[in-house]
């Protein structure tokens, strides 16, 4: 029974209570048909799938993604089946089983030990078809090696992802995922992390259009010294739907993590979920944590849901919290930008960006954040904002 998200207990069935209880698997036999009576899918509206939980969808062909490298990082397809896939994590939900089943490929994009790429790789899907398509990339950096990856998700399609990212000892790697859909696009995805010792990640995640985006990052730091900085940004308008789950388990000891996420909402129908779940096992000690979720509301009739759940199972530990916050535009903000002479649309754009350039700066790669400033304006503008 536990395979299917519940537990025995005390001769009633009731559901997991916490990320670390779930199965993980890579058959979709082993995970319940979609229930907005599950936690998981608590809030996601199910109409928006477009076939995303069928059982057999169709695959990314080759083509449909561009891929920009450098120096000396390489980039081969190979058989989903290799032992390497499936080394940095494996599904907790059934869309994310649906995925790893119908991609017979996988790309494996590796950093190659004690080497330092300056310039970024980029990673660009483009569909062009709302036709339900599943995609497994495996994202390995050797041991004191450093990189910065971009996945850009663009165009309209309908997507099953899996992404793993594997830092070996000392490894650095700045990860940033694009989800700039057009309308009618639908996107799940799955990004498992697993840290070697004294590893770094910085793990973006920037959520801009698209009618349902869910990304559900999540890093086992099962090495002692790994750290993980977890970022995102978003802005929704009255044609979206983002979901963000980062998950954060910290199992070994002297581990970090920061989780950051900020959004703006725009228009009746706009909603956002923001679920942080940070677990500190009784081997962490050492751990120093935080997660972060802000939301502004623009307009009446947008609705933000923020969960942030802390599960600490040790007292010897450096640190750790949890803040949540919802709200309208700050009426102190607004005053002292208009008592300077800027007009009330013009100081409410401006409090907008401040809001989410904090983050979008996270990027740290020029080009893209001025692309995503850009769109953030061109959203705001269309909205009358």
């Amino acid at each position: 029974m536990a395979q299917h998200g519940i537990k025995a207990h005390e001769h009633k069935l009731v559901p997991l209570q916490t990320r670390s209880e779930r199965p993980r698997s890579t058959s979709v036999n082993d995970f319940a048909e979609l229930s907005n009576r599950q936690e998981i899918w608590r809030y996601l509206p199910m109409d928006r799938l477009q076939g995303l939980d069928a059982e057999v969808i169709g695959e990314v062909s080759q083509n449909e993604l561009s891929i920009s490298l450098a120096g000396t990082v390489t980039a081969n397809w190979i058989d989903s089946s290799e032992p390497i896939v499936g080394s940095a994590g494996l599904p907790e939900d059934r869309i994310s089983a649906i995925a790893w089943t119908n991609a017979s490929k996988t790309l494996l994009v590796e950093v190659p030990t004690d080497q330092e790429i300056t310039e970024p790789v980029f990673l660009t899907l483009k569909l062009e078809e709302l036709a339900a398509k599943a995609l497994h990339i495996f994202v390995k950096v050797g041991a004191n090696a450093k990189a910065t990856i971009v996945l850009d998700h663009i165009g309209q399609g309908l997507l099953a992802e899996n992404v793993e990212i594997l830092l070996e000892p000392g490894a650095k790697l700045d990860f940033v995922s694009i989800q700039d859909w057009d309308n009618g696009s639908s996107h799940v995805s799955n990004q498992l992390t697993r840290l070697g010792k004294d590893s770094i990640l910085k793990h973006v995640v920037v959520s801009l259009g698209g009618d349902l985006v869910r990304v559900t990052p999540s890093v086992a730091l099962d090495s002692p010294g790994a750290e993980i900085q977890m970022y995102g940004v978003y802005l929704a308008d009255s044609k979206n739907y983002f979901e963000h789950r980062p998950y954060v388990d910290h199992i070994a000891e002297n581990c970090v993590s920061n989780v950051a996420y900020k959004g703006a909402l725009q228009g009746a129908g706009a909603h956002t979920v923001w679920v942080g779940d940070v677990l500190i096992r009784e081997t962490a000690i050492g751990t120093n944590s935080y997660e972060l979720n802000r939301n502004l509301l623009l307009t009446d009739g947008a609705r933000a849901d923020s969960v942030p759940n802390l599960e600490i199972e040790t007292g010897k530990i450096e640190g750790a919290g949890h803040a949540s916050a919802s709200g309208r535009f700050d009426d102190e903000q607004l005053f002292y930008l208009m008592a300077r002479g800027i007009g009330d649309t013009e100081a409410k754009r401006l409090v907008v960006r401040g809001f989410l350039n904090e983050v979008v700066q996270k990027v740290g790669i020029s080009q893209v954040e001025d692309r995503l400033i850009a769109s953030i304006e061109q959203g705001l503008e269309k909205a009358g904002v």
